[in-house]
């Protein structure tokens, strides 16, 4: 029996819209199941304090364990890929973060492409960058930048390792001053900050987290904060963009899944993230570690992403880096 046009055209309609309907239904039954957060850190530190932050508030929201699962090495590269190499189902999350902005030039043969590969879900966290000095170091950027430029090549900065936050940051200074200070790269930040400590190195951008106590105690001096507006912690110190405009530099992490992950998980997920930075209590506990919510939709989040890819990839090619 032949069927009258409408009617086929009936039948279609419904049946391409089922798996549209699959998956509506899929993900308002999300989660059945632990999640689990990829970390590309050590267990301990600043970002894995803040994943485990996070993780709690997600678990307490979402009704099933999140579990974080420490994947350090090859600067967060080898969490990056274990996530992309996962089911895009929303139950694997990736901590990402401005290495992965940085790595997708410092590494030119990786076996993902970041922006492509990633799905961003919602931000975490800045951590804002201080521009810190031995106390021999003149106590203004505008006096470094004007003693550098008269002692071409005998400042030493510092940074926790090649292609780091703290790297990229000193070179994005070093361009935009026209100064050249000798770059000093260290294994981490702890050993960057001892050295500064006692002298045998004068200036490094680092995370606010670290040196902070040095800060404060006076063994260390804060020249200046790396982000866009002061931080307020340190009330009274100003912003390198104060005195070389337009400088703006941030350590940041945020949330990613797997490249296909169905929208419906990612807008519930970044909901239910927003909703946690805006808690009193989490806001109170990252104001503690010297972090700042970053409140994004996925999209904004997205290109954020794209333009910190963009412009730490300018400041690699100018500068040369290569990785170690």
């Amino acid at each position: 029996m032949k069927l009258p046009r409408r009617k086929l055209l009936h039948l279609a309609a419904g049946v391409a819209a089922q798996p549209a309907l699959w998956r509506i239904a899929w993900a308002q039954a999300y989660p059945t199941r632990p999640v689990r957060l990829v970390v590309g850190f050590p267990a301990g530190g600043a970002a894995d304090i803040t994943a485990r932050l996070i993780g709690q508030w997600l678990q307490e929201r979402l009704g099933q364990p999140v579990i974080i699962e420490n994947k350090p090495g090859g600067g967060t590269n080898i969490s990056v890929q274990a996530v992309v190499n996962s089911p895009p189902d929303g139950y694997t999350l990736l901590l990402v973060g401005s290495p992965a902005a940085i790595n997708a030039t410092l590494y030119p043969s990786l076996p993902f492409n970041f922006l492509r590969d990633i799905a961003p879900v919602a931000g975490l966290v800045w951590y804002p960058l201080v521009l810190v000095a031995h106390p021999s170091v003149p106590a203004t950027v505008a006096e470094l930048i004007a003693r550098a430029k008269t002692n071409p090549g005998k400042i030493t900065m510092a940074s926790a390792g090649i292609g780091t936050s703290s790297h990229v940051a000193g070179e994005l200074f070093k361009m935009m001053t026209g100064v050249n200070m000798v770059h000093v790269p260290y294994r981490g930040s702890a050993p960057m900050v001892a050295d500064l400590h006692s002298g045998h190195v004068q200036v490094a951008f680092d995370t606010m987290t670290a040196p902070l106590p040095h800060i404060r105690s006076g063994a260390l001096r804060a020249l200046a904060v790396a982000g866009k507006t002061r931080f307020a912690g340190l009330p009274d110190v100003p912003t390198v963009s104060d005195v070389v405009p337009g400088f703006e530099a941030s350590a940041w992490q945020g949330v990613g899944v797997p490249r296909g992950t169905p929208n419906e998980i990612i807008e519930r997920l970044n909901r239910e993230i927003n909703d946690g930075l805006v808690n009193p209590v989490i806001k109170a506990r990252l104001a503690d570690a010297a972090t700042t919510p970053m409140v994004f939709t996925p999209a904004e989040f997205g290109g954020y992403m794209a333009a910190e890819t963009e412009k730490w990839g300018k400041v690699i090619r100018a500068a040369n880096i290569k990785a170690d």
